[in-house]
């Protein structure tokens, strides 16, 4: 399916969710799919913004969607792809990333 080869996804950016915290480092970033069904339907481009809870070996144990555009679009496709994200061991923690998406075919 050509849609999901060049479909692009950029990470817009990392925002904390305590603002005195450091940034967890990433050390494994895994991107989402761009969903079949959004192609089929004529969507091309939506963002997601989602709470981690990434454990003190840097495993991400949760993803809740804060917010997302066009709504429950992305949010299988974030959910999947965040879950596989690996942090550096440290503190228990929640962060927040935002991922925003782009259907380039």
């Amino acid at each position: 399916m050509s849609f999901l080869r060049s479909a692009s996804v950029f990470t817009a950016g990392l925002m904390l969710a305590l603002a005195a915290q450091a940034a967890p480092k990433v050390v494994k970033k895994v991107p989402p799919e761009f969903p079949a069904e959004a192609a089929k339907k004529g969507i091309s481009a939506g963002s997601v913004k989602a709470k981690l809870m990434i454990e003190a070996d840097g495993k991400v144990s949760d993803v809740e969607i804060v917010e997302a555009e066009p709504k429950r679009v992305f949010d299988r496709a974030v959910k999947a792809a965040l879950m596989e994200w690996k942090f550096e061991a440290g503190e228990k923690t929640t962060h927040e990333v935002k991922l925003v998406f782009k259907n380039e075919d």
